[in-house]
């Protein structure tokens, strides 16, 4: 890992920043950004003024000059209340160009992972860990750090130049000589300041560049641990069915061991950036005072300048170390860039996953022209051929276990593209039932009437439809919220329901897998009987074992 910004992570900085600011959001984005910029000078100028204060306060007290104390009391309060108000403004005004900015980027992320199902292509090239984590957490903290940083850096200049004009006009010329010769060396304390920032800034840099590359794999295993904990979560039933508490706890235990040993790594370079952090702020106090000390006592500053010199140095020292002081968020930034870009690379990318096309049908039937299914390591897996599927026609797909009759569907849907030939695929109303259909979160009515939202259809219109379904019971609990009905509801349940789905949405082709598994045969009878006279012109395309179906089919295609 490099130690310094490359000119790639550069662009990719700039390509992951850039959108927002000139999006149909800039003008208010860049309006809010220059105003909490210009509360930020705010709060530098009220710093400045407080030096000035310091000076006058104390040179006040030095005098004995009661009257002036209790004038710059009352100056204080003025101060105190203006740098309250510029604070509380200019943290509301931040936290919310945060959020706007986040929502944003949010959204942009959002769309194209779940445009064109990139997110499931994402997940078959398993290439990148944790998309979720990427999406969610790396984008606030990119945003929160970004902003941090750049407005800092701004804030930083200002109050360097600020602060450097009061060090340059109090702490006077040093002067010294070396080899007989006179050396005159005016502003010296802004001198050594740069020098001694300077140096902390090499330092820190030599000794925590490889914390980049440790941040980066801790983020890594952190979401990794924290993934099996929701399949665990999410799996509860199986797992404790099969009595696999005792090996979910090695897995964890071993991911957590991961965590610990590269935590290891975290606390070396930790100690190494505090070590210099520390150091460079309490030393930077002691030599203030150093430097100080002779000019007084030979009388050249009073003392209220004494107290502004010191206080303006404090700030410029920890101006120039801006560096210093904020190496581990650029540490952890250069961390989320890696990751976002990882996975920005990955939603775009227009990579095919295999040879087979999938294009429009030029009429309303589903053709399948030469083809054959391989494996994604380029193993063969079966050979389909061609075939027409018109509207109304059922067809039944059998074959042995892991000949590839789920795979047949799948690259009908367009998921599957390792192998060969092409797809045409109709411009009608596709619906696929899997053995488990998917229960998105929300009420049973959302449930039923995914992927359309529930208020498309009415109450009486959905009850009426789990009722042929033999889901009579759930009728009154259709807008039930917080309940997890992808637990709740056993597996016959859960494949009724898919036939209330199907009897709802009216696809003009429905693909099953092994859509009736879970039921009994009296209820797979009753189900299939309503779907041929709900769906009279709806193409069937059925895998299934039992042969209990095969009078519901006028097609029969084999898969060896």
């Amino acid at each position: 890992m490099k130690s310094r910004f490359s000119r790639s992570e550069i662009a990719t900085y700039w390509r992951l920043v850039k959108p927002y600011w000139v999006s149909e959001e800039k003008w208010s984005a860049r309006g809010l950004y220059v105003l909490v910029l210009l509360l930020d000078l705010a709060t530098v100028a009220i710093a400045t003024w407080l030096t000035y204060w310091n000076r006058n306060f104390f040179n006040a007290f030095a005098a004995y000059d009661l009257k002036l104390v209790w004038y710059l009391m009352g100056e204080i309060a003025v101060i105190a209340s203006c740098s309250i108000v510029a604070d509380i403004a200019r943290t509301w005004f931040y936290q919310t160009l945060e959020i706007r900015w986040r929502k944003w980027l949010t959204n942009v992320f959002l769309g194209n992972w779940l445009e064109g199902a990139a997110f499931h292509r994402v997940e078959m090239l398993d290439k990148i860990d944790n998309t979720d984590q990427r999406i969610s957490e790396d984008l606030r903290e990119m945003v929160s750090i970004s902003l941090h940083l750049s407005l800092g850096l701004v804030r930083n200049i200002v109050q360097l130049v600020s602060f450097s004009i009061i060090i340059w006009g109090i702490s006077g010329t040093l002067s010294f000589a070396i080899f007989g010769l006179g050396v005159n060396i005016p502003g010296y304390m802004l001198w050594v300041s740069i020098i001694y920032a300077a140096a902390a800034s090499v330092m820190m840099e030599k000794w925590g560049r490889r914390m980049v590359t440790v941040e980066y794999e801790q983020q890594r295993r952190e979401s990794d641990f924290r993934f099996l904990m929701m399949r665990i979560r999410e799996n509860s039933a199986q797992i404790a069915i099969s009595r696999g508490g005792k090996s979910e706890r090695i897995k964890l235990s071993q991911l957590f061991e991961g965590i610990e040993l590269n935590w290891q790594f975290i606390k070396i370079f930790t100690r190494r950036i505090s070590f210099v952090e520390k150091f460079y702020t309490e030393f930077g106090i002691i030599l203030a005072y150093f430097l100080i000390i002779p000019r007084y006592f030979a009388r050249q500053v009073e003392l209220g300048q004494i107290m502004q010199l010191t206080m303006s140095f404090t700030r410029v020292r920890v101006g120039f170390a801006w560096f210093v002081f904020q190496y581990k968020r650029l540490t952890s930034l250069r961390a989320m860039f890696r990751r976002l870009s990882e996975l920005e690379n990955l939603i775009l990318s227009k990579k095919r996953l295999g040879d087979i096309i999938v294009k429009d049908s030029p009429d309303d039937t589903l053709h399948l022209e030469n083809l054959s299914l391989k494996l994604p390591d380029g193993q063969p897996l079966t050979n389909i051929g061609s075939l027409c599927i018109k509207s109304g026609s059922r067809w039944l797909i059998k074959g042995d276990s892991g000949v590839g009759k789920t795979t047949l569907l799948r690259a009908i849907s367009g998921l599957w593209t390792y192998g060969n030939g092409c797809v045409s695929l109709p411009k009608k109303r596709m619906m696929f039932l899997p053995q488990e259909s998917y229960l998105p979160l929300g009420s049973l009515k959302t449930a039923l009437c995914y992927p359309e939202p529930p208020e498309n259809f009415t109450n009486d219109h959905c009850a009426e439809i789990l009722s042929k379904c033999g889901l009579r019971p759930y009728i009154y609990r259709l807008e039930e919220e917080n309940i997890h009905w992808s637990k709740k509801l056993s597996p016959g349940e859960k494949q009724r329901l898919a036939f209330a789905r199907a009897f709802l949405l009216r696809p003009d082709f429905l693909f099953m897998d092994e859509a009736t598994s879970a039921l009994d045969l009296r209820m797979e009878q009753h189900l299939f009987e309503v779907l041929l006279a709900q769906l009279p012109q709806t193409a069937i395309i059925n895998v299934a074992h039992r042969p209990s179906l095969d009078k519901y089919h006028d097609n029969v295609l084999w898969i060896f």
